[in-house]
């Protein structure tokens, strides 16, 4: 299987905490899309550890194509 397997089409909104920690699915394995669920074991893949800088929205990329992980960039288009 060749990684990372596109996990949408579209970016997910998620309401993110200030200052909360958040583990970003980067292999596109984890079924708890966007965030890691550790599927990626053994894959050689990590995901992308964040932190939110303020509580608000934001569009994380499910198609893993993004430039600005763990952001939407509009790459699925």
């Amino acid at each position: 299987m060749e990684l990372p397997k596109r996990a949408g089409s579209s970016p997910i909104a998620v309401e993110l905490e200030e200052g909360k920690k958040y583990a970003w699915c980067a292999c596109g394995l984890s079924e708890s899309q966007p965030f890691c669920d550790g599927k990626h074991k053994g894959s050689g893949m990590v995901p992308q550890i964040f932190t939110a800088e303020k509580t608000a929205t934001k569009y994380l990329c499910s198609c893993k194509q993004t430039k600005n992980n763990p952001f939407c960039d509009g790459s699925h288009k």
